[in-house]
């Protein structure tokens, strides 16, 4: 980057190099970046004990499913978001008495839903058609509300 003189000719370096996957492999730094903050600030932590505090044993695994998509729009690696968040979710799990099982399922499910916000899964495909992220979006987001339908109701059901 500092050979660049600016992020832009950086850019513009790295997809004459690589092509499509640039957009690929630049990411993964600056998300990584936003995870270290993240986790070392404590954000991850203050937002995951807001939604402890707020839990009963029936709505913990809901609010588990919430703050996991909340974290996710941020830190879209889901072995980074369990670095940071499983822990306190084991913990709380614990202290509240519910299921380890289902309640690492409702993370699962939300870290998983809210990737149709941010449509990183579709980039290598974007690439190969053409398309902007933007032309997706409105269907990925009308999937994800169907999805937070399903999931918050068989979080609550079983």
């Amino acid at each position: 980057l500092l050979f660049h003189g600016n992020f832009a000719r950086f850019l513009s370096a790295v997809d004459e190099a690589i092509g499509g996957a640039s957009g690929i492999l630049i990411q993964f730094p600056l998300y990584f970046g936003i995870m270290g903050i993240m986790k070392y600030s404590g954000l991850v932590g203050d937002i995951s004990h807001f939604f402890i505090s707020i839990s009963t044993p029936t709505s913990f695994p809901v609010f588990t499913f919430f703050s996991a998509g909340l974290v996710n729009v941020f830190v879209p690696s889901g072995g980074g978001q369990w670095s940071i968040q499983g822990p306190i979710l084991i913990q709380a799990a614990e202290q509240l008495g519910v299921s380890l099982p289902k309640s690492i399922m409702a993370m699962a499910y939300g870290d998983q839903l809210t990737n149709m916000l941010q449509p990183f899964w579709a980039l290598p495909l974007l690439g190969i058609t053409g398309l902007k992220a933007r032309e997706i979006i409105p269907y990925t987001l009308l999937l994800m509300l169907a999805g937070l339908l399903l999931f918050v109701g068989i979080l609550l059901i079983f």
